[in-house]
């Protein structure tokens, strides 16, 4: 469970309007559903978790829930949305300092595919049970009937600038190289995968769960060899 108690945020991380009826983090009960959906959503799963039992836990009425978000896959799709522009801030962090383009790509597969840390920036945030969420819920708000329209509202758009910003550094290393976006949403999705098969489908991976550094090694030499000038 979150260990962290609430603290004014230092850096805000920017969500579109479009995910809330009320931003969240204009209260101390908006601070108080984020932190807790997380933590249930992490522990019982998103299809267990409803308004219902999360106002129960946050000390609320399930209509003042549902004056922030209209629905759980909002709430869900907020979170995500959350997760991926932490990520891009977590990326720029990460290479901003770095000449070498191979070097930053190193880095960059390295943040995409290891297991995430606590930033001490985000007191609401439980960066490592947000993470399982990624890893678990994810696809459940792109794969879906009405993706089209969501993507048209722009609601993807922190996943799409990380890819893409990753995928200008592989064009960096190779101008030629014709695949650079999916080649690292691929990378996102398959570090994902692989945490989820050593978990459960152990089968299905050469990863182990005790030395999921596996996957870093692996993706690397799997983008690397793909971007290789021939």
């Amino acid at each position: 469970m979150h260990s962290k108690q609430y603290q004014p945020v230092k850096i805000h991380i920017n969500i579109d309007e479009k995910l809330y009826l009320k931003d969240p983090n204009s209260s101390d009960l908006g601070v108080k559903i984020i932190l807790n959906s997380i933590n249930m959503i992490d522990v019982m799963g998103f299809e267990t978790f409803t308004f219902k039992k999360l106002a129960l836990q946050v000390g609320a009425s399930e209509p003042s829930v549902y004056r922030y978000f209209e629905s759980k896959h909002k709430l869900l799709h907020y979170l995500l949305a959350w997760y991926w522009n932490w990520m891009d801030y977590q990326l720029m962090l990460a290479t901003q300092n770095i000449a070498s383009p191979e070097q930053r790509l190193r880095s960059a597969i390295k943040l995409l595919s290891q297991p995430i840390q606590e930033d001490p920036n985000f007191d609401h945030i439980d960066e490592t049970a947000l993470y399982r969420i990624v890893v678990s819920e994810s696809s459940k708000v792109y794969l879906i009937k009405g993706v089209d329209k969501v993507n048209q509202e722009g609601l993807f758009v922190g996943y799409n600038r990380l890819c893409s910003r990753v995928g200008a550094i592989v064009k960096e290393i190779n101008p030629d190289y014709r695949f650079p976006t999916a080649l690292i949403s691929t990378v996102v999705e398959s570090s994902h995968d692989q945490k989820f098969f050593a978990e459960h489908l152990p089968s299905l991976t050469d990863v182990k769960l005790n030395n999921l550094n596996d996957t870093t090694v692996f993706l690397t030499e799997l983008v690397f060899k793909a971007i290789r000038p021939y």
